[in-house]
């Protein structure tokens, strides 16, 4: 048993939760502790018995609540060294034991569960997905892309499940209120990935086997759900998939998915 639930996903924050008999681990705490908190308990689950909470980077939407959550319920974190020198706030509240450093494209455990961190294009200072895999099933989680990479792809490939960044429609960024820096920053290299790029890079995989995606980190400002569920859909079709091919969902902002199960 291998199974996912996004609690929190988009710019405004993101946490996720992987578990299985054994283990229970999130993935990133960008939203308050008490958000996460709540969450959790309205799946039945103790914060206290968590496993480990890993973290993808250091910007605020997705270590707002680290250091407090961390503390609180004494779970331990796995970041990588330049992350964690990168978030000094969250750092200073977390106790040294409860720190377990990993180095990208490592693999590393917890439990029951295979971990492989892999690197991504991002304006951050050291950023990771992860491949999480249990019993010959993976799931892989990679949000705040840039651009799509080779090394990307290669760390997606024959993954069961993907939670992937469907972040922006071009025309929709174009036209929304943000500050041209922003609408550049979010279209750049190491920026954000957009609907079609999300379409093209699951079109592509749907040939090493994956079953079940769900698009995640959408922007509240450059948008929609069905805009992004659409735009995937029309990329299936033109690389001549069906469209039935795929469990396709998408990742709610304030709201926990349905369970994954893998």
């Amino acid at each position: 048993m291998l199974n996912f639930y996004s609690l929190f996903s988009g710019s405004s924050g993101n946490s996720l939760l992987v578990h299985t008999e054994h283990t229970h681990i999130l993935v990133d705490a960008g939203v308050s502790s008490k958000k996460i908190e709540s969450a959790l308990q309205e799946l039945a689950i103790d914060p206290s018995t968590l496993d480990g909470i890993l973290i993808t980077h250091e910007h605020a939407d997705h270590v707002q609540g680290l250091g407090t959550f961390a503390k609180k319920f004494h779970v331990p974190v796995f970041v990588n060294q330049k992350t964690l020198d990168a978030m000094p706030k969250q750092k200073e509240k977390i106790a040294e034991e409860q720190i377990h450093l990993f180095t990208n494209e490592e693999k590393f455990e917890i439990n029951d569960l295979q971990i492989k961190p892999f690197a991504i294009p991002h304006d951050a200072i050291n950023p990771c997905g992860f491949n999480i895999c249990k019993d010959n099933k993976k799931m892989s989680i990679a949000t705040d892309i840039g651009h799509m990479t080779n090394g990307i792809i290669k760390n997606l490939e024959n993954s069961d499940f993907i939670l992937l960044e469907s972040n922006y429609d071009p025309e929709v960024l174009m036209y929304s209120r943000y500050p041209y820096p922003l609408k550049n920053r979010i279209a750049g290299p190491t920026g954000h990935l957009s609907n079609e790029a999300a379409g093209k890079t699951i079109s592509y995989l749907l040939t090493s086997g994956l079953k079940q995606v769900m698009l995640g980190h959408l922007s509240k400002e450059s948008n929609f759900p069905e805009l992004a569920y659409k735009t995937v859909v029309e990329q299936l079709i033109a690389n001549n998939y069906n469209e039935n091919s795929l469990l396709l969902s998408i990742a709610g902002r304030d709201t926990t998915s349905k369970e994954i199960c893998i």
